[in-house]
């Protein structure tokens, strides 16, 4: 696969494909997630979960854009407001899980001090304060994966607070539909 022109790219994904559902369907046998933060625009103000960039891999291969818009984007139903923790965003943790064959192996684990920081990230995106507009979601990077990228049966995101204790935890199972010719 060809390296990205440049990093961030930002690619466009449909709203509907955001979701909060345990349950995703996938086309073939080639999808996988990966663990991100998400920072989602509202009238309150730029809130922070945990989520997946659930990708089409096979698709991937011949465009990116497209392999991010066929698949759906888990997020976390809990959140957190962007201004509690934005002054120790470097402390956050992330880790994901995937269920491979039946049993939870770790996938991705680290600080977020690998990716850009969110107020970077929305300037380099175009904006002058660090808050989305309402309606506005953005997956902010990933980590490397741990065994190489595969499918599972279900993948598992946490994001950790260790200065103030709190967690966010998503799930969700993968539905694999058949590809019919």
């Amino acid at each position: 696969m060809k390296p990205p022109s440049d990093t961030p790219l930002f690619y466009r994904v449909a709203a509907n494909q955001l979701t909060t559902a345990p349950d995703i369907q996938v086309l073939g046998e080639a999808s996988s997630g990966e663990v991100e933060v998400v920072l989602i625009g509202t009238d309150q103000g730029t809130l922070v979960a945990i989520g997946s960039d659930h990708t089409d891999r096979e698709a991937e291969a011949w465009s990116v854009a497209h392999s991010k818009q066929v698949c759906a984007k888990p997020v976390s139903g809990q959140v957190w407001q962007l201004d509690s923790i934005i002054e120790h965003w470097d402390e956050l943790q992330m880790a994901s899980y995937a269920t491979i064959d039946g049993s939870e192996v770790l996938y991705q684990q680290g600080l977020v001090t690998g990716l850009l920081h969110p107020a970077e990230l929305l300037r380099r995106f175009g904006l002058k304060e660090p808050q989305l507009a309402p309606g506005q979601a953005m997956l902010c990077g990933t980590l490397p994966v741990i065994g190489g990228v595969r499918p599972a049966q279900a993948f598992r995101m946490v994001l950790k607070d260790p200065v103030t204790g709190r967690e966010l935890e998503h799930r969700y199972k993968v539905q694999t539909m058949p590809v019919i010719a």
